[in-house]
C-alpha cells in the first residue's frame, strides 16, 4: 500500500510543515520586541562645485557635498532574530518643477551596514578589523551598543545631482536617518510613518530646513 517513495514524500511534507511552522513563529516574535529607535542629525558643511561628479561623467555639472552630524540610538532594532541594519541618510527636497510625476527628490549621501554578533563573518571588512569586531561581543548573541552611532562632521559618501545639472541654490532641503531591518527569518522592515504596536516611528531623525549654496568658484576658493 505504501512504497518507500511514499513513505518519503510523507515524512519530507511533514518536516516542511514543521519548518514552516516554526519560521512563521520567529519572524512573528520580532513584533513582541520594543521598537523605539531615535535620531538627531543636522549639516555642518555645504558645498556645491561645477565639474565632473563621476569618473565616468561626460559632461560637467553641478553637484554638491554635505557633511553632518549624526547621533542616533537604534539598538533597540537588535533582537536574537536580527541579522544585520542597513543604515543610510538621505538629502530631500521639493521638486524644482513642481511637476506631479516627482514631487520630492531624493539622494543618498551615506550608508553603513551594522552586522549583529551572530552575522559577523558576512561583514565586508577586513580581517583585522573583524577580529576586533568578535572581540568587542564575544559571548553576547545581541549587542545593543552596534545600534549606537555617533559622527561628527561626516564625510559623506556620494555627491548629490541632478538629471538638470543644477542643484545650486537649492531651497527646502532636508537630511533624513533612514533603516533597513533584515532579520534572519521573516519580512523585511524600513522605517514607520506611524506606530505599530509596541513599534515606535523613529523619535526625530529629520535636520531643519536649509538651502544650498551658490556654486564655489576657484577664485573663491584662492581668496580664502
Amino acid at each position: 500500500m505504501y512504497n518507500s517513495l511514499t513513505r518519503i514524500q510523507n515524512v519530507f511534507g511533514f518536516f516542511t510543515t514543521v519548518a514552516f511552522v516554526v519560521g512563521a513563529i520567529i519572524a512573528a516574535s520580532d513584533f513582541t520586541a520594543p521598537r523605539t529607535p531615535s535620531a538627531s542629525i543636522k549639516p555642518t558643511n555645504l558645498q556645491v562645485v561645477k565639474g565632473r561628479p563621476h569618473y565616468y561623467s561626460s559632461k560637467k555639472e553641478e553637484y554638491a557635498l554635505i557633511r553632518f552630524s549624526l547621533d542616533a540610538d537604534l539598538s533597540s532594532l537588535f533582537t536574537w532574530n536580527t541579522k544585520q541594519l542597513f543604515v543610510y541618510v538621505t538629502a530631500e527636497w521639493p521638486a524644482l518643477d513642481g511637476g506631479a510625476a516627482n514631487q520630492t527628490n531624493k539622494a543618498v549621501i551615506w550608508d553603513t551596514i551594522i552586522t549583529s554578533p551572530s552575522s559577523d563573518h558576512l561583514a565586508n571588512i577586513g580581517p583585522a578589523t573583524l577580529k576586533k569586531l568578535r572581540k568587542s561581543a564575544a559571548g553576547k548573541s545581541i549587542d545593543p551598543n552596534r545600534g549606537k552611532l555617533s559622527l561628527k562632521n561626516q564625510r559623506p559618501k556620494y555627491q548629490i545631482t541632478h538629471p538638470t545639472g543644477k542643484v545650486a541654490n537649492t531651497d527646502d532641503v532636508t537630511l533624513r536617518l533612514h533603516y533597513n531591518v533584515q532579520p534572519w527569518v521573516g519580512a523585511l522592515t524600513w522605517n514607520q510613518d506611524v506606530d505599530l504596536g509596541l513599534w515606535k516611528k523613529m523619535s526625530q531623525g529629520v535636520s531643519k530646513v536649509f538651502k544650498l549654496p551658490a556654486v564655489k568658484r576657484k577664485d573663491e576658493a584662492k581668496g580664502k
